[in-house]
């Protein structure tokens, strides 16, 4: 009898402990479907936050109020997201109406290309004859390439609706990371407090390197995509270069995933030859250049010291991020991989640090 009371007693508490861990379970998952769809806007904004934390305690060592400091540095950076955003869909809107002038006054969409294209080294006379083609008769030249170029097409639409749409949740972050930095020592503290209790006294290590990870990835990777991509943009706007946001894009795509962007400034450069007289061209192309080549200089500027990221990590996670999350998981993406690796690296170090001083105590 009593070894049948103890098993009963055993099944009686074997049952409470699993309803209590599936209720739990239960609460857990469903605040998670609760708060996953601001998943993405939450993350943004904490990472903004710990990337401007060091500006905002520069700046209230030196002029105080914190509070008036992160107000008006959110409204800045609003406004620098919202003005140039309403500029290029003027400018899309305007390039559009023009193309379409073109079709209706000279019923030719691509214009005539220029002698200048012939004496182009090697590619010259194919370039010349295919642009002639397409002048003279354009849906001829171009219907072997329909089913690539509907792709593409689908593909810039959906990238610019993508872009919106970044930018729309982005001033969502925005608002996110003022309350953070507003109440930094109190987000400091609490989670500093949880990697505590997850990690022991290991904890403030992490919580540090924590912080140097996402603030090295979202200066030295996102900052010098967005810078790269705005200089492009200032160079090819006074050129006249059709579609020249949607370029500025790319460029900024392929810096994040750690590609040169000489791959879409090349062939813009190429565009401009054609039709610009050959001061302006070099003075446009030089320009170019440099700015296809900024990037060696402002990444060993903004990226932190001793947080040195594979490019493989930010590959994979820019382009999983954006295929989970959108546009915005391009930035997201790249800052989270690369701090799990950084984390990870640690927890390797740490083993490796006591396997050698197990080593050592056993000689």
């Amino acid at each position: 009898m009593p070894h049948l009371q103890n098993y009963d007693d055993r099944v009686k508490s074997s049952i409470e402990i699993a309803t209590k861990l599936g209720l739990l379970f239960l609460i857990i998952y469903v605040s998670y479907l609760i708060v996953k769809p601001f998943l993405p806007i939450i993350l943004w904004g904490i990472i903004l936050a710990v990337a401007f934390a060091p500006l905002v305690n520069g700046l209230e060592k030196r002029f105080g109020s914190r509070k008036k400091i992160v107000i008006a540095g959110s409204l800045l950076l609003v406004a620098a997201l919202v003005v140039p955003t309403w500029l290029l869909s003027d400018s899309l809107i305007t390039s559009s109406q023009k193309l379409i002038s073109v079709v209706n006054e000279q019923g030719k969409l691509i214009p005539e290309p220029s002698e200048q294209v012939k004496s182009w080294p090697l590619i010259g006379t194919k370039v010349y004859q295919l642009w002639e083609s397409a002048h003279t008769d354009l849906p001829k030249t171009l219907a072997p390439f329909k089913a690539q170029i509907k792709s593409a097409v689908m593909s810039v639409v959906s990238m610019l609706k993508g872009a919106l749409g970044t930018v729309l949740m982005t001033i969502a972050s925005i608002a996110i990371a003022a309350y953070f930095l507003i109440a930094q020592e109190s987000s400091t503290a609490f989670y500093r407090r949880i990697m505590r209790r997850l990690l022991g006294e290991r904890g403030d290590e992490w919580s540090r390197l924590s912080a140097l990870t996402v603030r090295s990835v979202a200066t030295g990777v996102v900052g010098v995509a967005v810078i790269q991509s705005a200089l492009a943009l200032v160079g090819m706007l006074p050129m006249g270069v059709p579609l020249a946001p949607v370029w500025a894009l790319l460029i900024m795509f392929l810096t994040i995933i750690q590609l040169p962007a000489l791959i879409v400034i090349g062939p813009i450069i190429a565009y401009v030859y054609s039709y610009a007289d050959g001061t302006t061209a070099t003075i446009f192309a030089v320009y170019m250049l440099v700015v296809g080549a900024s990037d060696g200089v402002l990444k060993p500027i903004l990226m932190g010291r001793g947080v040195d990221i594979p490019m493989l990590v930010i590959l994979i996670g820019a382009i999983g991020g954006m295929m989970l999350m959108g546009m915005i998981g391009l930035f997201l993406g790249a800052v989270i991989l690369a701090l799990f690796y950084k984390l990870f690296d640690l927890w390797i170090a740490e083993i490796d640090e006591r396997e050698n001083a197990a080593a050592k105590s056993a000689a």
